[in-house]
């Protein structure tokens, strides 16, 4: 995993087998990447490089991250459902998602278009961890096994990635993730399946290309 912001914009983070390829998904939002990295420098948070990805702090508190996806680059606040989002631009990472909130951009125009209200967003951001909020959860509709609640918790952009799959791919994964009555197994489970999830893929994709390739 890259150490460094720097590094994260030239080769991506290094945490699925396209990193530092010409496939890394980072890549396609380099130009966006740099001017939310410039915009966010603005509002006075700490720039550190948590999870080979580009993460803001605030008195050691997680505020934000900068996020590059298949059809997106992002702004991810970790606790963004405690924003007062009046202009709507705030969406979920996944429907299950409770706390983090995206603003979600697809061209350097659009994220030129509301630098304004980036900023906004992040100040108030920084105003809620200094008034110490917290998210309150509600329990998970499909449970989350404790062992990947564990992975989400040291490392949120890997339970960003999985809140961006569509609802039927997260329960694939935890259903298979649960299956193992050992919590060893289960962990094994997880570690094997993060590349595939920080690819955007759903555990069955790859045995469902390899069904129609052998269809072909």
């Amino acid at each position: 995993m890259n150490q460094t912001v720097d590094n994260y914009l030239i080769e991506g983070c290094g945490r699925c087998p396209l990193g530092a390829t010409p496939d890394c998904k980072v890549h396609n939002w380099t130009s966006e990447l740099k001017l939310l990295r410039s915009t966010v420098q603005a509002c006075g948070l700490v720039e550190e490089c948590k999870w080979g990805a580009p993460c803001y702090t605030f008195n050691g508190k997680n505020v934000l991250m900068i996020s590059a996806f298949k059809n997106y680059c992002a702004i991810s606040f970790f606790k963004g459902v405690l924003l007062n989002d009046s202009l709507g631009n705030l969406v979920k990472p996944g429907e299950n998602s409770q706390s983090a909130r995206l603003l979600k951009f697809t061209s350097l125009k659009e994220i030129q278009e509301i630098i304004p209200d980036i900023k906004a967003y992040i100040f108030e951001a920084i105003e809620v961890e200094k008034a110490g909020l917290e998210v309150t959860f509600k329990k998970n509709p499909e449970p989350v096994p404790e062992e990947l609640q564990t992975k989400f918790d040291e490392d949120p952009s890997l339970q960003n990635a999985f809140e961006s799959l569509t609802p039927g791919r997260q329960r694939g994964y935890i259903i298979h993730f649960s299956q193992p009555k050992q919590s060893k197994t289960r962990v094994s489970r997880i570690e094997k399946c993060i590349p595939k999830i920080l690819k955007g893929e759903g555990f069955h994709d790859h045995y469902k290309s390899m069904r129609v390739k052998s269809k072909s």
